[in-house]
């Protein structure tokens, strides 16, 4: 009997201990020490990647040269998918839990998940015009993460429409928990339909089917841009935070200060 409620008292500080962690003080606390070394490993890779792709990588024998847009396309459209999954996690946890940051983080993903999707559709037209012979093709993944791009805009227009904050959370979350449906559409469409598009180049069950070094730089770019996402969402979900939490004594204390050394 002891030994069950000593456990439970323990099972208690766990959780307590996990949810102090995803209080708006201690996320704002954690991230700050955080984001400059992001930025510099966002950096960093990004310039290792690139210099890797565009002058070690050997060219293409039936693309040539134009292939190597696809350091910067591939990864971006990956991150896009990531992080409407992203978006939409914390998006349902927030509405389903009441849990603050939760909402705030879905916020703070949607424009970078947009940014990389515009990136992905761009790029991909820029690679298309050589390739294919033509900048759009009406391809089932091309509409497919176009729509992906309307998602995105679609939750950033209807929770800034909504003046109250829990209307607009509760409304985000039900759009992105809903778009979520689209993410298995783009990454499957190639299979499912008869498309322009090519297949996956990198495969959890299969060999690469590239060079190792055109595999590292894919690799560097792919981290590159981790780093860069965990780096601006931080930063904007800081900025939510101040925003919303604006009433907390912890904010008030933080502003205090900086007006003090300015």
């Amino acid at each position: 009997m002891t030994r069950d409620i000593t456990m439970g008292k323990k099972d208690s500080a766990s959780r307590i201990r996990w949810f102090t962690f995803a209080a708006p003080s201690r996320f704002y606390s954690l991230t700050g020490a955080l984001i400059p070394w992001l930025w510099g490993a966002a950096i960093v890779l990004t310039l290792w990647g690139l210099y890797v792709g565009f002058f070690i990588a050997p060219t293409d024998a039936q693309q040539g040269e134009s292939y190597r847009i696809i350091f910067i396309h591939v990864p971006a459209a990956w991150m896009s998918m990531v992080i409407y999954l992203a978006m939409a996690f914390w998006a349902a946890a927030g509405w389903a839990f009441n849990a603050r940051m939760g909402a705030m983080l879905a916020h703070a993903l949607a424009p970078t998940g947009a940014l990389f999707t515009f990136i992905a559709l761009w790029t991909g037209a820029f690679w298309g015009k050589p390739a294919w012979g033509t900048w759009w093709v009406w391809d089932a993944r091309l509409t497919s993460e176009l729509i992906l791009l309307f998602l995105y805009i679609g939750y950033i227009a209807l929770t800034e429409a909504i003046d109250d904050v829990r209307r607009s959370d509760k409304a985000g979350a039900l759009l992105a928990i809903v778009g979520a449906v689209n993410i298995p559409i783009i990454y499957f469409s190639v299979k499912w339909w008869n498309t322009l598009h090519q297949g996956a180049t990198i495969s959890a069950t299969a060999a690469p089917k590239m060079a190792s070094t055109m595999l590292t730089a894919m690799l560097l770019m792919t981290f590159a841009f981790w780093a860069y996402a965990f780096a601006v969402v931080f930063m904007r979900a800081r900025a939510i935070v101040l925003e919303r939490e604006s009433h907390a004594d912890w904010v008030r204390q933080l502003t205090a200060g900086k007006e003090q050394y300015s």
